[in-house]
């Protein structure tokens, strides 16, 4: 489990193919306490859920599933590429943002940014199949950052992104037409299914 609170940014370091999937070293720039990088352990990397396979002199490596790398933005990574960095919630940890899995259920796209004060007002676009589970002041991960939902117009969506996540994020290198990986909020992902039996 995780809760969006992204500890600060590291790099992909190495992206290999082995047997038609990908190992990818991660070099978390120390963000990410050594305690939390024993193999077994899980990482969210760009808010995808991934289980540490070997520690490495700069962080880790992990490996990245084909079904990971089609339903998330993962392949996409350029060698030396930034990436959104939180180890898994441990027992006592606040709960500073929300629940969430790391498991992204779609790619949306960046449409605009725009000053809004001190903060940045970002647009974004939602998969069809996923618009239905955006809500006004709900939560929603965007590459991992758990943020409130300040709007929603059919599929399209937008947040406020405060100085200290632009800081922090790799959101600070969004631009119109960037790809990013979503996560629904936990609870509306469940109670969505839920209802969809009860429909049947």
């Amino acid at each position: 489990m995780f809760t969006g609170i992204v500890r600060g940014r590291g790099r992909l370091a190495a992206s290999e193919e082995r047997g038609g999937d990908r190992r990818l070293e991660i070099d978390t720039g120390g963000v990410v306490p050594e305690g939390a990088l024993e193999p077994g352990a899980s990482v969210a990397v760009n808010g995808v859920c991934l289980t540490v396979v070997e520690r490495t002199a700069g962080g880790f490596s992990a490996d990245a599933s084909r079904e990971t790398l089609a339903k998330t933005t993962l392949g996409d990574l350029a060698m030396g590429a930034d990436v959104n960095l939180e180890p898994a919630l441990a027992a006592g940890d606040p709960l500073g943002g929300h629940l969430m899995s790391g498991h992204v259920d779609g790619i949306g796209e960046v449409l605009g940014r725009e000053r809004d004060a001190r903060a940045w007002r970002m647009r974004f676009r939602v998969p069809s199949g996923l618009a239905h589970l955006v809500a006004a002041k709900g939560s929603i991960a965007i590459d991992g950052v758990s943020l409130t939902v300040n709007g929603v117009d059919g599929g399209e969506f937008d947040v406020a992104i405060i100085p200290a996540t632009m800081e922090r994020t790799v959101i600070a290198g969004y631009e119109p037409g960037t790809r990013v990986n979503l996560e629904a909020d936990m609870i509306a992902r469940y109670l969505d299914r839920l209802l969809a039996e009860r429909g049947r």
